[in-house]
């Protein structure tokens, strides 16, 4: 769960004013019916709560609160909404797929501008893998698979670290989902450039020598193929605990950069690219500069 307030008007930048992360994982509470358990929707009620609570606090004048995947794959998500909105005083509203990879490109388009000419977005979430590309603000192709870091550790791997045929497993399966999806966007021609959200990126870019975060937003760091070859045989051997020891790799996100850097090197190969950069933005942000064009500047 994540809070960010920003301070912004139609036309302008949201400058971030104030940023509250608070874990859920929520994916990890889908049971064996795919329901969000019930210890699942009390974390759930619990943090929406308090992030209602900590945005009045603030004085926000308007609260955008969206979920992403987990709570599309719920399969009982329409119960648990309606809990939120009665015991949170909050309503979620539950983006598709495709609305998370279209706000994302947005986000993308926006930080780089016009002179990036034809883009092609790639986000790793813990549930799904959201890629987009096109000219304009809106992206002529948008597909969201089923290729998030969390699902994809969960459903995946059984040891810590896996073994070397449950990598080569999800390697093959990775790979056989973003043909086709790589294919469509690569049917408008190259990309002009490739560009990268999220934190799964940012961790792996981290661990392949990009600057850290104390560094500012604005620094460039990209993400090479052979960079990412080298990290994935770096912490493939590596169980999670160490792996949260590195810079870059935070706790709660250890376990699932394993299959993480699988789908990055499967989408690289995919879009046949050498490099990504990565942005700042991302569907947050997305969702904020689209609430502002919305905005009639009173």
């Amino acid at each position: 769960m994540h809070l960010l307030v920003v301070d912004a008007h139609r036309g302008a930048q949201p400058a971030p004013q104030h940023s509250h992360k608070s874990e859920v994982r929520l994916a990890e509470h889908i049971d064996k019916s795919g329901d969000l358990t019930r210890a699942g929707a009390d974390a759930l009620v619990a943090a929406v709560e308090a992030v209602r609570k900590e945005a009045d606090e603030l004085d926000c004048d308007e609260l955008l609160a969206f979920a992403t995947s987990a709570m599309r794959d719920a399969s009982n998500s329409g119960p648990v909404l309606k809990r939120v909105a009665k015991e949170a005083e909050v309503s979620l509203n539950v983006l598709s797929g495709e609305e998370e990879a279209r706000f994302t490109f947005l986000a993308v388009r926006r930080w780089f501008g016009w002179s990036s000419g034809n883009l092609s977005c790639l986000d790793i979430g813990g549930g799904s893998l959201e890629l987009a590309a096109g000219t304009d603000e809106q992206p002529a192709q948008a597909y969201s698979l089923p290729l998030g870091a969390a699902r994809l550790t969960r459903e995946w791997f059984t040891g810590d670290p896996p073994s070397k045929d449950e990598i080569a497993r999800l390697v093959e399966h990775v790979g056989a989902l973003l043909e086709k999806p790589a294919d469509r966007l690569l049917d408008a021609g190259p990309p002009d450039r490739v560009i990268a959200t999220s934190k799964t990126f940012r961790t792996l870019a981290r661990l392949a020598g990009a600057a850290p975060s104390s560094a500012g937003p604005r620094t460039r760091r990209v993400l090479t193929r052979t960079g990412l070859i080298q990290v994935h045989a770096f912490i493939s051997r590596m169980a999670s605990a160490d792996l949260a020891e590195l810079d870059g790799v935070s706790v709660g996100r250890a376990h699932q950069v394993l299959a993480g850097a699988i789908v990055a090197a499967g989408a690289m190969d995919a879009l046949q690219v050498e490099e990504v950069e990565l942005c700042p933005w991302a569907l947050r942000e997305g969702v904020i500069l689209r609430r502002l064009d919305w905005l009639d500047g009173s």
